[in-house]
Parts: structure tokens; C-alpha cells; sequence
């Protein structure tokens, strides 16, 4: 068996040519383009590189991109004064603040400041908490929202297969959960404390790996015909390593995202989606 390839790279083109067309409209009836307002802390290099991302991706599609870099020296004041004035900035129609903040500022002052309507990464406890609840309107994060529409635009149907999520972090592995959840899937999250991972994850119809560790996933924890969703990004001299071991899945598995070109292409593509729908909410287009 070789299993079919999910081609984030490809549907993150055809999605961004979507939204670029949308924002066109958007342009055209309001007389502005939606934006982002990015707040990072100089210095890191991992940060940086994502946030070049975002405003390359953005920018291609038409819509704004401001960077707020933060030096390390920050205090929760200054920090908590930006995110007030970009609250109340009605051309910044996104928020999204990049971690790791400077030691002295704590992640709460993020989630307690930041408007619920501009936090298009989902990070607030008000998308969060609408988002357990299965409100189609709450802002998910970006990543587990682009490996959900990877399987949507793939037409991988979730109701009844039992879904193996591997990972339970706030920003991928509990809210993909969720997702798969609403989407009728019967779901199983593992974490380091699961005992006999392998024996778990080969009941996964879908199999999702989240955890950063570096083909944690063999060959023998799959199930076969299993669809994998791949979201580990490791990184080991000048390669990125999935969570799964990619060339091993790919002879058990029925679908396969790749480690890159798989869920990583679709988080920016879902961060413009969430921000042009913030921005329709906005202008009156939508509801909250």
C-alpha cells in the first residue's frame, strides 16, 4: 500500500486565491483591505521566521500586516497599553501576540486583554470556551483548523471513525479534539502518560500527532488504511522531521499529511480566513 499524500502546499494556493479574491469584495464595499497586527518579541528566531511568513502570505492576498516588536525589556504595562490601542483600532481587525513573551509578563494578561472579536488565533477563553461548545462562529486556533480542512477539502468523513489525537496542548491538541468531536468523530486523546501508546493509536481511524517529538509515531502504531494528520515540526540539522515517521506511514496509512507541505501551509492560509471573517464581523456583514 502507498498511501495518498495530503497536499496542504497545493490547497494553501488554491485557498489563499479564494481569500484574495473575497478580500477584493471586501475592498471594494468598505473601501479598506482587513488586517493583522502581529506583536512579537525581537531576538527570536523561530518568531521571526513565522511572522515573515504571515506577512509574506498576507500581503500576497491583499491584505494588511503590522508588526509590533516588543524588545525584551517589555514591561506587562507597555505590553498591556499596545494591546488596548489595537483593541480600539478599527483598521486592525486581527490580533495574534507570538510566544514567547518576556519573563516578566505573564501568558493571563494576553488572554485577559485581548478582544475575543480580533483574536483570530482563538487564544481567548471566550473562543475557547465557544468553541467547546460547538459554536461555528468562535475563532479556532489556526493549525488545528487547517488540518480540519485538510480532511474537508479531501472529503475524509469523521462521523463514526474513531479519531487518536496524540498531544493535549491548548493551541493544537485539545482544540482539534474538540473539532474532530463536533464533526461526530468518537475521540481519544493521548499524552505522555498514556500507557502502551501503540495499542491506542492503532484503533485510530484518523490518527493525529501533536506533540514534538520527532517520529514519535512509528509504522506500527498506525492502523492501516488509518488517515495521519501530522502537525510536529522538528527540526534535526538542515531537515523538519515530522511526529510521524513519514516514509513508514506512507506504507501502512490511506492518507498522509507530509512533514513540510502538509498542515504547515494551511495555518497562515486559516489565520487570513479567520482575520477576513473578523473583519466582516465587523463591518456589520456577520454576526458575533
Amino acid at each position: 500500500m502507498t498511501a495518498t499524500v495530503l497536499d496542504g502546499r497545493a490547497l494553501a494556493a488554491t485557498m489563499s486565491a479564494e481569500i484574495a479574491a473575497d478580500v477584493a469584495r471586501f475592498r471594494e464595499a468598505h473601501g479598506y483591505e482587513p488586517g493583522i497586527a502581529v506583536v512579537q518579541v525581537e531576538g527570536d528566531d523561530a518568531s521571526s521566521w513565522y511572522v515573515r511568513q504571515i506577512r509574506r502570505s498576507f500581503t500576497k492576498a491583499g491584505m494588511r500586516c503590522a508588526v509590533h516588536e516588543l524588545a525584551p525589556t517589555t514591561t506587562a504595562e507597555e505590553l498591556a497599553d499596545l494591546l488596548r490601542s489595537l483593541n480600539a483600532d478599527p483598521r486592525t481587525n486581527g490580533i495574534i501576540v507570538q510566544m514567547p513573551l518576556p519573563a516578566a509578563i505573564p501568558q493571563s494578561l494576553v488572554t485577559d486583554l485581548l478582544d475575543p472579536g480580533k483574536d483570530v488565533d482563538g487564544i481567548h477563553p471566550l473562543n475557547a470556551g465557544r468553541l467547546m461548545q460547538g459554536d461555528a462562529e468562535a475563532f479556532a486556533p489556526a493549525t488545528p483548523a487547517g488540518g480540519m480542512e485538510i480532511l474537508k477539502r479531501y472529503g475524509i468523513d469523521l462521523r463514526g471513525k474513531h479519531a487518536v489525537m496524540v498531544g493535549r496542548s491548548n493551541i493544537v491538541g485539545r482544540p482539534m479534539a474538540m473539532l474532530m468531536l463536533h464533526q461526530h468523530a468518537t475521540v481519544t486523546i493521548c499524552h505522555s502518560r498514556t500507557p502502551d501508546l501503540g495499542a491506542v493509536t492503532r484503533q485510530g481511524d484518523i490518527l493525529v500527532a501533536a506533540v514534538g517529538r520527532a517520529k514519535i509515531v512509528t509504522g506500527e502504531m498506525i492502523k492501516p488504511g488509518a488517515v495521519v494528520v501530522d502537525f510536529g515540526v522538528n527540526v534535526e540539522g538542515d531537515a523538519l522531521i515530522g511526529d510521524v515517521d513519514t516514509e513508514a506511514a506512507m506504507e501502512v496509512a490511506g492518507y498522509v499529511t507530509p512533514v513540510p507541505g502538509g498542515t504547515g501551509p494551511m495555518t497562515n492560509v486559516m489565520l487570513m480566513a479567520n482575520t477576513l471573517r473578523a473583519a466582516q464581523n465587523q463591518a456589520g456583514q456577520r454576526p458575533l
